[in-house]
């Protein structure tokens, strides 16, 4: 974990006041309070992909909660399903896999 010095000096461009406005909206989530966040992996990937919606993609910081919330469930749905993927893994017998398999390629065809 890394203080929000420490992440402003690893993000090229970030300003303070965006990054305090960005955890105030509750965009970014930090561990720790005012004065004292620590900051996670996942949290410098939250800023820089803020940073690359912003800057680059020229999203406006109104429309930004609702990307971030769509971005959100796609990652949250991707998850699940690759924990349902694993958890037919393990307990689906080969033979229904197999025709599972055969099943979502023809569909997806």
């Amino acid at each position: 974990m890394i203080s929000i010095e420490v992440l402003i000096t690893r993000v090229s461009a970030l300003d303070r006041d965006d990054l305090d406005r960005w955890i105030g909206n509750d965009w970014v989530r930090p561990d720790g309070n005012v004065g004292h966040y620590k900051f996670r992996e996942i949290d410098v990937a939250r800023v820089r992909l803020i940073q690359e919606l912003r800057d680059e993609l020229q999203i406006s910081e109104v429309a930004l909660p609702i990307v971030l919330s769509l971005l959100d469930q796609i990652y949250d749905m991707r998850r699940r399903m690759r924990e349902l993927g694993t958890g037919l893994g393990r307990t689906v017998p080969e033979d229904l896999r197999e025709e599972l398999a055969a099943y979502l390629s023809e569909a997806g065809a």
